[in-house]
This record gives C-alpha cells, sequence and structure tokens, in this order.
C-alpha cells in the first residue's frame, strides 16, 4: 500500500460509521478555515527552512495541508462529484499541458514568448468558464477573515 493510499484509507476509517465524531460530520464548507490556516502554516515551515535549514515542520505541515486535500477529496467521492485519483490527473494533466516547452518538446524564443503562450493555454483551459473568476474576490475576503479568526485561535497578534 502506498502512502497515499494509506492516508485515504485513514481518512475513510475517519468519517466512517465507527470513525472520529468530527471528522465524520465535517464538510467543504465547515474544512474552509482549516485549509486556510494549514496553507498559513506551510508558510511558517518555508519559513523556518530558510532561516535555519530544518526542514521538519515544512514536512510536517505539508502533511497537513495534504490531509485537507485528501479530506475533500474523499468527501466529494462520497457525494459522488470526484476521487482524489481525478484530482491528481486533473492537475498532472494541467501541468503536462501547460509546459509543452517541457513534455512536447516545443521551442520558444524568449522567456516572453514562453509566458504568453502559457497565458493563451490557460485562457483556453477557462473558455466558457470565465464566469468562476467572479467568485475569486469573495474568496481572497473569506480567507482573509479566516486567518484572522486562526490568529486569534493561535494566540497571534495582528500587526
Amino acid at each position: 500500500m502506498t502512502e497515499i493510499s494509506r492516508l485515504k484509507s485513514i481518512v475513510e476509517t475517519l468519517r466512517s460509521e465507527n470513525g472520529c465524531s468530527w471528522d465524520k460530520v465535517q464538510t467543504h464548507s465547515s474544512l474552509k478555515a482549516a485549509c486556510i490556516e494549514e496553507a498559513a502554516e506551510v508558510v511558517g515551515g518555508i519559513n523556518i527552512l530558510e532561516k535555519t535549514g530544518d526542514a521538519a515542520n515544512l514536512r510536517e505541515e505539508l502533511g497537513d495541508l495534504l490531509l485537507q486535500v485528501m479530506f475533500h477529496s474523499v468527501i466529494a467521492e462520497e457525494e459522488g462529484l470526484f476521487t482524489f485519483e481525478d484530482v491528481a490527473k486533473t492537475i498532472s494533466d494541467k501541468m503536462v499541458r501547460r509546459h509543452p516547452h517541457v513534455f512536447e518538446g516545443v521551442k520558444y524564443a524568449s522567456e516572453e514568448e514562453l509566458h504568453e503562450a502559457w497565458a493563451a493555454i490557460k485562457k483556453e483551459e477557462k473558455k466558457g468558464r470565465e464566469w468562476e473568476a467572479d467568485y475569486l474576490e469573495g474568496a481572497f475576503n473569506e480567507a482573509s477573515e479566516l486567518i484572522e479568526k486562526a490568529k486569534e485561535r493561535k494566540g497571534v497578534k495582528s500587526q
């Protein structure tokens, strides 16, 4: 069993009938705060690594963020929406598609041309889904509020 399979099994067990009462009732919405908090803690782990050379905190915090991804994926699978494998395939396909200079041997004359091609690929991916961008401002505002609440929970003073 791979560690990813083991993690998925653990989350499924936590959400099962005989699992953890807290984990069983979580939803995509109820986990928003944890997702934002774990992402911020990854930033802290990167800062620790840069200042001290110690990667232990970053490894731990990346694991916590991965748990959030797995948790949402398991909930989505329970809801019949998608699986963790779908999530992994989607990002893998996107990375290959957005890097034809790496995976398909496409040559660009300059970094500027490469960036323009990347932007064109991204625009094509979003075709017909431009409306999704309308949700971004609200998401950033919500994330800011969630970060402030996380700071309060962790006892971090705002500057």
